[in-house]
């Protein structure tokens, strides 16, 4: 038996292993951008699940008695709660005159599409964003919600239903190269709110692939930067985009969307696949405004949950 073991102190002779992996952690936390292609895309997909390393780590660290492995630790634990600690925070109070609003993929193989539109309306949003909007479950979501929502468009896959009322309603061409099917998955209008004019945006953005070498990703990427030029050309100064994005606001191919928009302050709140969700591909964004919370809401018939947020105006 080791001095050490006889006394029980803690040493620096152990723990190497678990400290170096801890380092690697938190320079992967600090500096995900370092890593290139679609390997770099997929980790910041799953960016906050790194903190799960930590949870594993710490116990191995105390088990060894490892002073190294321990002060090792409090790296990943820094640089995990500067980058996503803020979004545990409690969101503050509603105030009057906010915009709450609720973003969904509905699935186009939701079963219960009425209940799916009962359950967005009882959290009485003033907009709803919705994607994958199917004949003939789009009849039955526009009947549903037609009482509360007066205002609606639906352009292909995609709508926005509204309490306010809306004008300037187009689709936007966000298609990528070498889709030559029918592919309408993008909208704008404008929303007339009591503090003013918004421009709304829809979108749902290509899925993506995992494979072994990453992310296969550049249809959304293509898409991605579609949407940005047009938000960054959009002559209204206020701006609310809802949208399934297939991907995170830390993936870097979001890019042309997080230069122009602001993410959440509040919620990390994944939103797929609904049934153990580990990623928020569900992204609520504003320009002139800030997206104060965001909170997912119960399960509907879709793989994806729903997505609430409140945004407060400049």
């Amino acid at each position: 038996m080791s001095a050490d073991e006889a006394t029980g102190w803690w040493t620096w002779r152990r723990g190497r292993v678990t400290a170096g992996v801890a380092v690697c952690t938190a320079l992967l936390l600090a500096f995900h951008r370092a890593v290139p292609g679609g390997p770099g895309s997929l980790l910041e997909s799953f960016l906050p699940w790194l903190g799960v390393v930590v949870v594993v780590l710490l116990p191995l660290g105390a088990a060894r008695r490892s002073a190294l492995a321990l002060i090792a630790l409090l790296l990943p634990v820094a640089a995990w709660t500067y980058r996503f600690g803020p979004l545990l925070l409690p969101a503050p109070e509603p105030r009057a005159g906010d915009l709450v609003v609720v973003q969904h993929n509905v699935s186009d193989e939701n079963t219960d599409p009425a209940g799916t539109a009962r359950a967005l309306a009882r959290a009485e949003p003033g907009l709803i964003a919705l994607q994958e909007l199917v004949e003939p479950a789009r009849t039955v979501y526009e009947r549903t919600l037609a009482r509360d929502y007066p205002y609606r468009t639906v352009r292909g896959t995609v709508g926005l239903w509204s309490k306010h009322p809306l004008s300037g309603a187009r689709p936007l061409d966000i298609r990528p190269r070498g889709v030559t099917e029918e592919w309408e998955r993008g909208l704008r209008a404008v929303a007339h709110t009591p503090r003013g004019e918004v421009a709304v945006y829809v979108a749902h953005l290509p899925s993506v692939r995992v494979g072994l070498s990453g992310l296969a990703s550049s249809r959304r990427d293509e898409s991605a930067r579609l949407l940005g030029d047009a938000v960054a050309a959009e002559p209204t100064r206020r701006v609310v985009l809802l949208g399934d994005l297939n991907g995170t606001v830390h993936d870097r191919a979001l890019a042309p969307l997080t230069d122009e928009l602001n993410a959440a302050r509040r919620g990390l709140s994944p939103s797929f696949p609904a049934a153990f969700p580990v990623a928020r591909i569900d992204q609520v964004m504003a320009r002139a405004a800030t997206v104060e919370s965001l909170r997912t809401l119960d399960a509907t018939g879709s793989d994806h949950l729903p997505v609430l947020a409140r945004i407060t105006w400049e």
